[in-house]
């Protein structure tokens, strides 16, 4: 059973069609309903719909307990919602980094910890006796990059997190990994503003992007591996990518 949120487009929704062909039941969290019952009904097996915007407590934890709830327990978690709104900081709009840090910190932070206690539990129990939690980062929790500090400042803390987790549940057979992908041709970029999209766009216009279903097939790989084997973090960039 396995929860993804973010999972109306983009990394999120390949991965819940991943995950649904590997034969889990998947809850699909996001703002966007109508998107979430589209997909569903694309879906092979059992699938729940669960409209919320992750950035908001309650609603994080409500989306997980209503996970619980319907499939009795909760073995795989995708923390994939977030945004990337890039620029400078002189002059910066500075409610989209408030945006960035309740989404990409805090919307995480909540999703992981009302998570826990069920895969803590269902590390515990047969079958598998192993859960995952998987984090979505990027290359920019890596590499910082001139236009991009706050953004980079949400993913750095994204991988310091889930390193610092991986060391606190790990003996407890919870693998928590985190997965960094590169150019990505999702929806991510477009809510830029238009001379940022603009900027970003003259940088990868020549690269070749990866697909959602590339970053997709590598969480497959991650959650299915056998008990013993923790994969703890993951970058995937284009082949034409340099930095």
């Amino acid at each position: 059973m396995a929860l993804v949120t973010g999972a109306s487009s983009g990394i999120g929704a390949a991965t819940a069609q991943e995950l649904a062909a590997l034969g889990a039941r998947v809850a699909l969290v996001a703002r966007r309903g109508d998107r979430l019952g589209a997909l569903a009904d694309e879906l092979p097996g059992e699938s729940l719909v669960i409209e919320a915007d992750v950035a908001d407590e309650a609603a994080a934890r409500s989306a997980v307990a209503q996970t619980v709830e319907r499939f009795g327990r909760l073995d795989t978690v995708i923390a994939n919602a977030g945004v990337m709104l890039l620029g400078p900081v002189v002059d910066a709009p500075v409610e989209e980094w408030q945006r960035m840090v309740n989404v990409n910190l805090l919307g995480l932070l909540y999703t992981s910890h009302a998570a826990l206690p069920h895969l803590l539990s269902a590390a515990s129990s047969p079958p598998r006796e192993v859960a995952d939690l998987v984090l979505i980062s990027s290359v920019a929790g890596r590499v910082t990059r001139n236009g991009s500090a706050v953004y980079n400042l949400t993913k750095h803390g994204v991988g310091a997190f889930g390193d610092a987790l991986r060391q606190e549940v790990t003996g407890r057979h919870v693998r928590v990994s985190v997965v960094e992908p590169g150019a990505t041709d999702t929806e991510l970029a477009s809510h830029n503003r238009p001379e940022v999209l603009e900027g970003i766009r003259g940088r990868f216009g020549g690269v070749e992007r990866l697909q959602a279903e590339d970053i997709a097939d590598a969480i497959g790989y991650v959650v299915t591996r056998p008990r013993r084997v923790a994969v703890n973090e993951v970058l995937i960039r284009p082949t034409e990518q340099e930095g």
